[in-house]
């Protein structure tokens, strides 16, 4: 059963070629975006490095970058394409090409629709990175002499002035942890020693936060030790008194971002991915018009072009069942016996 048949008069194929030629160059230059996207997306995972436990997102800019590389080399065929096929004689020698070629672009097309999903519903991973990340940079914080870590501090204090955030979750997370390394410690002071002996574990714990943490929006003062403690400032309520920190955890803040980033991302990628669809669907109806002028004299007879000679499903299982085949030789080869041998 063919697929969406339509007549082409001589006039209407060389308008087609015409409009895809240009279409095609525009997909290129789309195809370009793509992969810069890619690369603007990957340059700003890694920067954030420090703060994920591993790197599961990273396979949305890497597929953005493989499929915007493809999709220049696909339209500029796509383009060369449509230059020859304004001149009949010329165009036969794609005849081979074609077959291929849409299976391989096909393939790129999907793997760019695949990559604008992903680039919605990887919050779920990139949330979890984050909180183990983030959860290990606050505990290694005071390591500013540990090879490795040294520079932890640094990324954390950054991060926090930068993204207006506070601890992993929220500023409580910093009571949890010894954020003070024991060198700047006063170890023959009372309070540091009763403060020791308190924990079970031999840390230094305060409810206290670094000062990366203070909101300079804030009219009063920074408060950053004894956040609990209502008598230790004057006119001050922990429980009710608006912080003058900043009260958001850096995790909210960084999946905002990158969701912001990656959604926006997603969105015009999907716009070059209909791009992409419609050069597709165009050289298919140029290619299947141009086929009935080969060996005929007169090259500007009306012609019938489709997009699918066949139904959806044979036309997908003509593609597959090569692929199918080749696989189960490959696996009879290296099951069965070596070559040379002497079968029993």
């Amino acid at each position: 059963m063919v697929v969406m048949k339509m007549k082409f008069p001589f006039e209407k194929r060389v308008k087609l070629a015409q409009g895809l030629w240009l279409l095609s160059w525009t997909a290129t230059i789309a195809g370009a975006v793509t992969f810069t996207l890619g690369c603007i997306l990957k340059t700003e995972l890694r920067r954030r490095a420090e703060v994920m436990d591993n790197s599961n997102v990273h396979i949305v800019p890497n597929t953005l970058m493989i499929v915007g590389l493809a999709s220049m080399g696909i339209n500029y065929f796509a383009s060369k394409i449509c230059q020859d096929a304004l001149d009949a004689g010329r165009f036969p020698r794609w005849k081979t090409f074609l077959k291929p070629y849409f299976a391989v672009s096909c393939f790129f097309t999907v793997l760019m629709l695949l990559a604008v999903i992903m680039s919605y519903v990887m919050r779920g991973s990139l949330e979890g990175s984050l909180k183990v990340g983030l959860r290990n940079g606050i505990r290694f914080y005071k390591d500013t002499d540990t090879p490795g870590r040294c520079f932890q501090k640094q990324n954390i204090d950054r991060l926090q002035m930068e993204f207006q955030c506070c601890g992993n979750n929220d500023h409580r997370d910093w009571f949890e942890v010894q954020w003070i390394s024991n060198r700047y410690l006063d170890f023959s002071s009372k309070e540091v020693k009763d403060r020791i002996k308190s924990n079970v574990d031999g840390r230094y714990l305060v409810d206290g936060v670094p000062f990366s943490c203070c909101n300079p929006s804030s009219p009063r003062p920074c408060i950053q030790y004894q956040l609990t403690n209502n008598s230790a400032h004057y006119n001050y309520q922990y429980q009710t008194e608006e912080l003058n920190i900043h009260l958001r955890g850096c995790r909210e803040a960084l999946v905002n971002y990158y969701m912001g980033l990656m959604n926006t991302i997603g969105t015009g990628v999907l716009s070059v991915f209909l791009l992409q669809c419609s050069v597709l669907v165009s050289l298919r109806f140029l290619q299947t018009s141009m086929e009935a002028v080969a060996g005929n004299e007169n090259t500007e007879i009306e012609t019938e072009g489709y997009l699918l000679e066949k139904g959806v499903k044979e036309t997908i299982m003509e593609y597959i069942d090569p692929v199918l085949k080749f696989l189960l030789l490959t696996n009879q080869v290296e099951e069965g016996t070596p070559a040379g041998a002497d079968p029993a």
